[in-house]
């Protein structure tokens, strides 16, 4: 009974959201909420949040990059892939479009390279039309249930 209470509460005051709660991020809520913790106990291997979660936020400007090739604009998202292990999620959004989910494939824990990059994984980027993307927004959800995000600019993240 106290449970409900409280979330009338919190509801009436916001829901923490500053305000009514869009569907857009009711729908981001729900999506995490899929998910459960796991295990954080260090392999050594890094395959947990503990482990990654440190590594991903002091490269957190390599998360991404932006190639011109071909007459195309290509989002490569390989460093997140290989630290994938230690993620629940990866999702991604350009020019501030919906956020759409990476299918990121599975660790190989069994391994000795559990974050390898396997040639049937596919490719680690995704092609757009020249030009078209301007700014790129990641948000990471963390096996231990955290997240993390990041905005780049395309002048930040285009290589050369």
């Amino acid at each position: 009974m106290i449970d409900w209470i409280l979330i009338g509460i919190a509801l009436a005051a916001g829901g923490g959201q500053g305000g009514d709660a869009t569907t857009a991020e009711a729908a981001d809520m729900g999506a995490a909420m899929q998910f459960v913790a796991e295990d954080q106990t260090p392999s050594g291997k890094f395959t947990t949040a503990t482990e990654v979660k440190q590594i991903l936020t002091m490269t957190k400007g390599n998360w991404v990059a932006v190639r011109e090739y071909d007459g195309q604009d290509l989002l490569y998202v390989t460093h997140l892939m290989s630290w994938r292990c230690g993620l629940h999620q990866m999702r991604y959004s350009l020019n501030g479009g919906p956020m759409q989910t990476w299918d990121m494939p599975p660790c190989l824990i069994d391994t000795a390279t559990p974050n390898a990059i396997k040639t049937e994984d596919g490719l680690p980027f995704i092609a757009q039309p020249l030009g078209s993307i301007q700014s790129v927004s990641i948000e990471l959800l963390y096996d231990d249930l955290s997240e993390d995000m990041a905005e780049f600019q395309r002048n930040e993240v285009l290589m050369p």
